[in-house]
């Protein structure tokens, strides 16, 4: 029984196969004036639920696409609103490089960050630049906003640099107006105050107020006169012996730096850089100061 009701249903299938086929023969030597208005009745008729979930689908394929779309669009959007901050300050930064350069006018390198020579070691770091770039040991290492600090050592392509924040770091510095002299140095080696720097050395009798900003003064040879250091917060604990010690804040932060410039060509003694860093620092705070 299983048998022939399969072989009747398999030739049941193959009749209905040849009856369509010949229909489809006959429907296409209709001449034209005949095949159209067939074609139109069942499509109106026998076809119009398969065209009506044809159009469905095509329907929802197209919403489908248009949703994939909005939803990239919109996680793209998303995306850059969060790097937007980020990519801003970096175009300032860059700016601010290709300004100071300008005002420069020549001897020095530009130099990408690239990682750190130790994980243990966030107090110095390595660039793209070295010996072949004309970078030298004892180069000095600075940003648009001020003294980041020198070069240790120097390979053919890149170097290791000393920020200041290092403990073996010292900076011969004055005062702006010329009042004070000292060595900048780093505050502690670890823990939140690393990232403070100390004016030491300045005369017990001597009183440096709040703000007054260091700049390096040019003695020893290593750094130009003229690069900001960092502004005074005030006295670092009492005074003891001849001597005074002010915490100063720095000019820059190491690690929100991408980029940085080595100081190459030797610079004569009067050499004052105070005006190059200045005119940056007060076109930066042109540039962020609220619209009135």
């Amino acid at each position: 029984m299983a048998i022939g009701t399969d072989r009747y249903a398999s030739r049941a299938d193959t009749l209905l196969f040849i009856a369509c086929v010949g229909l489809s023969i006959a429907a296409l030597s209709l001449p034209p004036q005949w095949r159209d208005p067939l074609a139109q009745g069942l499509r109106q008729s026998v076809l119009a639920p398969f065209l009506f979930l044809q159009r469905q689908t095509e329907l929802l394929a197209a919403a489908r696409y248009r949703y994939d779309a909005v939803v990239a669009q919109r996680d793209s959007v998303a995306l850059a609103a969060t790097f937007l901050p980020e990519l801003r300050s970096e175009n300032a930064r860059l700016r601010g490089l290709l300004g100071l350069s300008a005002r420069l006018g020549g001897g020095y390198v530009s130099a990408e960050i690239l990682h750190q020579p130790e994980p243990t070691n966030p107090l110095s770091f390595v660039v793209s630049a070295g010996r072949r770039e004309g970078v030298r040991p004892l180069s000095a290492v600075v940003s648009p906003e001020g003294l980041v600090g020198l070069v240790a050592n120097v390979d053919e392509h890149t170097s290791v640099v000393l920020s200041w924040a290092h403990p073996e770091f010292r900076a011969s510095a004055i005062a702006t107006d010329g009042s004070v002299v000292g060595i900048a140095a780093p505050h502690g080696a670890d823990g939140p105050s690393v990232w403070l720097l100390e004016l030491q050395g300045v005369l017990y009798r001597q009183q440096v107020p709040a703000g007054t900003v260091i700049v390096t003064s040019g003695l020893g040879g290593v750094f130009p006169r003229g690069i900001p250091i960092g502004a005074v917060i005030g006295p670092a604990g009492e005074a003891k012996g001849w001597g005074r010690t002010y915490l100063v804040r720095p000019a820059v932060h190491p690690a929100a730096l991408s980029h940085v410039m080595i100081l190459t060509a030797p610079r004569s003694t009067g050499t004052d850089l105070r005006n190059a860093f200045t005119a940056g620092q007060d076109t930066a705070s042109r540039s962020e100061a609220p619209p009135q």
